[in-house]
């Protein structure tokens, strides 16, 4: 009768404890992700793209070897960089003959390129070869075009000496006046207000009164 009564107690016991943890809401179950197990790092471990840049200097070859062969378009693509200059005087030596360098010149004049000393110069020497009322214009104007006042001087001297021994009779004084003081305000004001554009204008007024006193006389 003892074993029955502690049998049953047992009984109930289990069951009310099993009653108990039935009835016990279950805690709701987490949506977020688990954690990286994975430390976290300054930098992504993934290996960036790199687009390598063709090198400068491979670039520059690359202009200066299609300069050499003549193609005119390159100096479009080498203005603003180092080599333009370069490139200009590579094409200048190109331009052995007249036709070749009237051609630069007017690529340079149409595409408002820079005019350095080469080019300037390869348009005094053609000059000098034919002077003329049609020629002397462009000499005048590519040696402006340089933003240079010794380049710009040297060739109003050039055709001052010109003048004076007889090989511009086709330009009148007046003419050849109004093309020195034209072109003179091509040049920047830095250049024409700088030491060198002092001594040019000195040249202007020497040239303007010798061509003055010519017209008087």
């Amino acid at each position: 009768m003892v074993i029955f009564l502690i049998t049953s107690v047992l009984i109930l016991g289990l069951a009310a404890i099993g009653i108990y943890f039935w009835q016990k809401p279950s805690k709701p179950q987490s949506t977020s992700l688990p954690p990286d197990p994975r430390p976290a790092a300054l930098f992504s471990e993934t290996t960036p793209v790199v687009v390598e840049a063709i090198p400068e200097n491979n670039g520059h070859a690359d202009l200066l070897l299609r300069a050499k062969e003549g193609e005119l378009k390159v100096l479009s693509e080498a203005k603003g960089h180092a080599v333009y200059s370069d490139v200009l005087n590579s094409l200048v030596t190109h331009a052995a003959t007249e036709p070749k360098l009237l051609s630069l010149a007017s690529y340079v004049k149409q595409n408002k390129l820079p005019v350095n000393k080469a080019l300037a110069d390869a348009m005094l020497r053609s000059w000098q070869a034919a002077p003329s009322r049609q020629s002397t214009p462009k000499m005048l104007h590519f040696a402006a075009l340089t933003d240079d006042a010794a380049i710009y001087r040297n060739a109003v001297e050039a055709a001052m000496n010109y003048w004076r021994n007889g090989k511009l009779n086709d330009i009148s004084t007046t003419e050849l006046q109004a093309l020195f003081n034209g072109e003179f305000w091509v040049l920047s004001s830095g250049v024409r207000n700088s030491g060198n554009g002092f001594i040019l204008k000195r040249t202007l007024s020497s040239a303007r009164r010798e061509l003055e006193g010519t017209t008087n006389n």
